[in-house]
């Protein structure tokens, strides 16, 4: 599998395309006025403490104030980290972590001044999420610092690669004598002849910086900020596989060669300016890719389509047929069509970057064994997500439920904003219904003021249907109550909404 990571810069935002065999498999945007938070480090203040959600609300200088709960003290929970998408939290299973749970009121009261880090970003109407447990990420490893645990991310599963990389690791820490914990990354689990050194010296110095300014810092404010776009591209997502970051900026592109030429040179000779006249997002039709991500329905290849709906709770998917009728039989068609969907799914959810509850409604299938080689073909395109998802198994009803890790906004909800129209419905009313909300607004204002006539301003659909359909309703209305009621055309107005002026 070939990679590739274009880089799109401008004064007002960055954008980072990761084009997988020539086919856009994610999008990572950061705009200059609206950074993401996740991975900063702030000295904040407490300023409600709730012990019935065992939690607190911090003040870390931003809009809103952070949410912090017991949980995510370092005392409670000792080896777990705060890190953004693309560096895994390493779980504590029962057994690692008999630890006693105390009470939110014993860990902090307000108006202390506490030490935090996000773990992620404000997210629709919640506030952003934070923990105690500061982690630093590198290439290779997180530095976890006042800790001394040693461990392998979860998502390395193979036993031989985990006791190699925690040899390695353990004989790195020992040559630099640096007191701290450290986790090693997914992306280390291949590399041959791994050496940490590097890593180690580069988070090093960066935590003697943040030592610093921490004990500088006073009130709400920000000690550490992590990597611009930029720079993360080289940090957590160009992998052995990426063969070409492209980047359109020199600037950019003499920043980004200078990090990789400090934490890891491997990289270097792969970075390169992209020197083309067409934009660099025209490159794959990437551009292209990103509106029809955008859109409520993605059309598969086969004929059949798949709708995704995005609420608070939870993003639906539902799997339809379309115009594919197979060749053979109806379980033919259900099956490729899943299967089909299963790939196209789990692409829409790294491209989309869909979080939290999702269900899946696959055309339901009568055969066993088609129904669980769907299962293992959607857990093996989810593997491929760098972001952590869990898959249920298949309900009788077809559903398959998957979370997948939400530190940030989706596509969708980062780059549009909800319709004043609808208000988030994708419905609007109709003029007719409309209509006659005007009558009975017009029947209400009758019988409570003594107005000598009415003047109903509206959107022209509305003007034109009392005109035409409900002229006759109109007449009557004006008969019943012995007003004269008097028309006008909004032009800016839309259609659910209208004025009753009383004359």
């Amino acid at each position: 599998m070939s990679e590739e990571l274009l880089v799109n810069v401008t004064p007002q935002e960055t954008r980072v395309a990761v084009v997988e065999n020539g086919s856009l498999q994610e999008l990572h945007i950061e705009r200059s006025r609206s950074r993401g938070i996740v991975a900063n480090i702030y000295k904040g203040k407490v300023v409600r403490v709730l012990p019935g959600m065992q939690a607190a609300f911090v003040d870390i200088g931003i809009e809103r104030t952070a949410f912090l709960h017991a949980s995510d003290f370092t005392s409670h929970r000792p080896d777990a980290t705060g890190l953004s998408d693309e560096v895994e939290r390493i779980e504590v299973t029962a057994s690692e972590a008999k630890v006693s749970k105390p009470d939110i009121a014993d860990l902090v009261h307000e108006g202390q001044e506490i030490v935090v880090q996000v773990a992620k970003d404000p997210i629709g109407s919640k506030g952003a999420r934070l923990t105690t447990q500061l982690s630093i990420p590198s290439r290779y490893l997180v530095l976890l610092p006042g800790s001394t645990h040693r461990g392998i991310s979860q998502r390395i599963q193979d036993l031989d690669q985990r006791v190699r990389l925690l040899e390695a690791l353990d004989a790195a820490i020992d040559q630099q004598s640096m007191a701290a914990g450290f986790i090693v990354r997914t992306v280390a689990e291949f590399q041959e002849e791994i050496q940490f050194g590097k890593d180690i010296e580069f988070l090093n110095r960066s935590w003697r910086q943040i030592e610093q300014k921490m004990a500088g810092a006073k009130g709400t404010q920000l000690i550490h900020a992590d990597l611009p776009l930029s720079l993360r591209v080289i940090r957590d997502l160009a992998r052995d596989d990426v063969e070409k970051i492209r980047v359109d900026s020199h600037e950019t592109y003499a920043l980004m060669r200078q990090f990789a030429d400090d934490l890891m040179p491997e990289m270097s000779s792969r970075i390169e300016v992209y020197p083309g006249e067409r934009p660099i997002f025209d490159l794959y039709s990437v551009e292209d890719e990103i509106q029809k991500a955008l859109d409520r329905t993605v059309n598969l290849k086969s004929g059949g389509s798949l709708v995704f709906d995005q609420t608070e709770a939870m993003t639906t998917v539902d799997v339809n047929t379309g115009r594919f009728v197979g060749k053979r039989n109806l379980e033919e068609t259900l099956f490729k069509t899943n299967m089909e969907a299963a790939q196209a799914i789990a692409r829409q959810l790294r491209l989309r970057n869909i979080g939290g509850i999702i269900i899946v409604d696959f055309i339901d299938m009568q055969d066993e064994e088609h129904r669980d080689q769907l299962v293992s073909a959607f857990e093996r395109a989810l593997a491929r997500d760098r972001t952590r998802c869990q898959i249920a198994d298949m309900s009788v009803l077809g559903l398959v439920e998957v979370t997948r890790k939400r530190t940030r906004e989706s596509l969708e909800r980062g780059i549009s904003e909800t319709c004043p129209v609808c208000s988030g419905r994708g419905t609007q009313k109709t003029a007719q219904t409309v209509c006659y909300e005007i009558f009975r607004e017009i029947l209400r204002e009758a019988r409570a003021f003594g107005a000598k006539g009415y003047l109903v301003v509206a959107a022209q659909s509305v003007i034109d249907l009392l005109l035409d359909e409900e002229s006759t309703g109109l007449a009557d209305l004006q008969e019943f109550i012995g007003k004269p009621i008097h028309l006008q055309v909004e032009p800016s107005q839309n259609q659910e909404k209208y004025d009753v002026v009383l004359m």
